[in-house]
Formats: structure tokens, C-alpha cells, sequence
């Protein structure tokens, strides 16, 4: 038989979706692939239950439904200071996780190299290297997971293609900053670099940060492939819907690529969520209310604990500092919390490209009571752990 490709050969299958998998096989509390628990808003699902009953069933427009991109457009245009055109600056793809491998194989060719941020979202990696492309990793220094701007410059001094940027960021929690976002502005600039952001995030941020979309800043928008996704801001996972914003010359590359990628995104899932996209701005005031309480509540509950744990600024990830327990192995440490004290998390060396063993990773995605749940096991943790070997 011949040699399969090696594409592959330097990453494994996705360790966030395995801890889902351990979590399910020991019935833990499940705080490590970030879906929520609770239902989504009742407006969309009683929308989606009269388009079963419609003409909704065969394949849309491939680069999403005209209404779909059409709502997206006047919501994302108001947020974004400037008029998107429905027809000529977006395409809608199978959630964001094809958003961005469309923009990357939009721009990338195989050789070039793209920066990525560590901690990153393991599919950022995984994402360049399928595409032929070379990561340059630039660490973000915790507790605050701010850069180094001469390091940043000197990846920039590889001539990269493009620069990943999340914000706010998985999982540390990251929002950047104003100032911070024009020193990475100013060196794709000056190097010529495309930036692909990943805003998934964007409705959940906690006072005094703000979200600022990457293409609104100063000559920006003609250099950046913003992707995101309907997921996480109307509790959505399982629907896959997603979406590239960008000028109409490079949305005209991530069309083709999508369309022979995925095709287009599920017809009756767009049509339902319209009526997402067309909530007012008191929805994302709630929603941001709703994952502030969450924050406060599992944080409080943490530190009762008196376990170091980052505090997110935006998204819904702590980094919970496991030192203490002396484990060689961050991922033998997580399969133990799954049998042993029945929660489940993510091993943090997942996400960092720097040999990083000290942190997993937990969400609060969750009802009230499925995180009061997850404390109250976790408030046994150093009885319950098996001493590290």
C-alpha cells in the first residue's frame, strides 16, 4: 500500500473533543469542550420548528441565504462602524472552524508561514499546517498574556503571509486592547501581512473591556479576513454556522474554496437564525449580563477552593493552575479528574507551543447548577486525586 499523507504527522486528533469523550466514559461534570447546557434563545427554536414545515430543505445560495446575509450584514455593520455588503463581503460556511480554514487557504500559499499566539485555539495550528503553511509562534506572557512587541516584530521579520489573531482569545481570556491591536496593525502594515481574526467572542466581554473588531481599525479592513461564527453568542454549537467578512477581492478567493470545501451551510438552520441576527441590542446587554454571574460565580467558588486560576476578561475559560499537584503529564492529570473527582477539563498543554505542563483548562458554559455541581466536586480535589507517580 502507499504511504498516507503527512499532513497530519504532527499533531493528534483534537484533544478537547477526546475530554469530552473521557468525560462522557466516567459521567463527569463535562467543563472542557465549551457547548453550553441550556437551550437556546425561544424565538429561534420556535423559528426553527415552523421551518420544518417550509421549503427550506434543499441546498441555499452557496455562500449563505440572500435574507442570512442580508441580517448579518445590518448587524455586523452597525458593530462594525462601516456598510457591509451582503452580497460581495460575506460568505457563510459551516461554523467558524471552515471560516477560517477558508481564509487561510485564501491567502496562504505552501511554504508561506503564518503567526499564531500561545495559547492558542488548537485548530490554528492544525489549520496551517494542512494548508502547506508554516506556524511562527508568539508567545502571549501570562498572568496578563500580553506580548512583546520586539518579539512580535521579529516573527514579523519573517515576511509571514498572515497573522491569526483571537480576541477575545482561547482560551486565556484575552481581550486585547486598543493600543495593543494597533502595534499588530502597524507591523502587518509595515510587512505587508494579511490578519485573520477570529471573533467568535465577540458579545461576551467583561466591564471595563471592550471588543474592538480588528477591521475597524485605521487602514485595516483591507487586510483582514474576520471570521466568526453564530455558536457561542446564541448557545448554537451543534447548528455550524459561520461566516467570513472581508473586502469583495478576497471574498471572491473564499467563495470558490468554500464552495468546494462544504458547498454551503445547512439551508434550515440559516433561515431560523435570522431571527437571531435581527435581536436587538438588548439581547447582547443580557448575554453579557448572563456570563458576567456565571464568571463571579465559578471564580468565587474557585477561590474558596484556593486553587490559582486565571481571570478571563472575555469568553468563557479559566486557566486553572495545577503546580501543586506535581503531575509530569497535564493530560494523565485531566483523565484522573475525569474518573477520580468527576469533571471534566482540557490539558492546557494543548493550547501552548512552549513546553507548558502547569494549567488545564475549564469552562463555564453552563447552568448554575451544573457549575455549583462541578464546585462541589472539585472542593474534594485534594482528597480525591490520585498522588502524582
Amino acid at each position: 500500500m502507499p504511504e498516507l499523507s503527512n499532513r497530519t504527522a504532527t499533531f493528534t486528533d483534537s484533544v478537547i473533543r477526546r475530554m469530552t469523550r473521557i468525560s462522557n466514559k466516567y459521567g463527569a461534570v463535562n467543563l472542557s469542550q465549551g457547548f453550553p447546557d441550556f437551550d437556546p434563545p425561544k424565538e429561534i427554536l420556535d423559528r426553527l420548528a415552523q421551518v420544518t414545515k417550509e421549503d427550506f430543505h434543499q441546498y441555499s445560495i452557496t455562500w449563505g441565504a440572500q435574507n442570512f446575509r442580508e441580517a448579518l450584514a445590518e448587524k455586523q455593520s452597525r458593530l462594525m462602524g462601516r456598510n457591509i455588503d451582503p452580497n460581495g463581503e460575506i460568505v457563510v460556511t459551516c461554523g467558524s472552524t471552515e471560516a477560517m480554514m477558508a481564509a487561510m487557504m485564501s491567502v496562504t500559499n505552501p511554504g508561506d508561514k503564518v503567526i499564531v499566539f500561545s495559547p492558542f485555539y488548537e485548530n490554528y495550528g492544525a489549520d496551517t499546517i494542512l494548508s502547506g503553511a508554516e506556524p511562527i509562534y508568539v508567545p502571549l506572557i501570562p498572568p496578563s498574556f500580553s506580548f512583546d512587541a520586539d518579539v512580535l516584530e521579529a516573527a514579523f521579520k519573517q515576511h509571514p503571509k498572515a497573522i491569526i489573531l483571537c480576541n477575545p482569545s482561547n482560551p486565556c481570556g484575552k481581550v486585547f486592547t486598543y493600543e495593543e491591536l494597533s502595534i499588530i496593525a502597524g507591523l502587518a502594515k509595515k510587512y505587508d501581512t494579511f490578519v485573520i481574526t477570529d471573533e467568535v467572542y465577540e458579545h461576551i466581554v467583561y466591564a471595563p473591556h471592550k471588543h474592538i473588531y480588528f477591521a475597524s481599525l485605521p487602514d485595516m479592513w483591507e487586510r483582514t479576513i474576520s471570521c466568526s461564527s453564530l455558536s457561542k453568542t446564541y448557545s448554537i454549537t451543534g447548528w455550524r454556522l459561520g461566516y467570513v467578512i472581508a473586502p469583495p477581492e478576497i471574498i471572491d478567493t473564499v467563495k470558490k474554496v468554500h464552495d468546494f470545501l462544504t458547498v454551503g451551510a445547512a439551508a434550515p438552520l440559516q433561515e431560523a437564525a435570522v431571527t437571531g441576527l435581527r435581536f436587538g441590542d438588548d439581547y447582547y446587554k443580557w448575554l453579557q449580563d448572563k456570563y458576567t454571574e456565571k464568571r463571579q460565580l465559578f471564580l468565587e467558588g474557585l477561590d474558596r477552593i484556593g486553587i490559582s486560576h486565571t481571570v478571563p476578561e472575555g469568553a468563557y475559560y479559566i486557566l486553572l493552575d495545577i503546580s501543586e499537584f506535581g503531575y509530569a503529564s497535564d493530560l494523565d492529570f485531566c483523565e484522573k479528574l475525569a474518573e477520580y473527582v468527576g469533571v471534566g477539563a482540557v490539558p492546557g498543554s494543548s493550547f501552548f507551543k512552549e513546553p507548558e505542563n502547569r494549567y488545564i483548562r475549564l469552562h463555564f458554559a453552563k447552568k448554575n447548577e451544573t457549575l455549583e455541581n462541578a464546585l462541589e466536586r472539585l472542593n474534594d480535589i485534594r482528597k480525591k486525586m490520585p498522588a502524582a507517580k
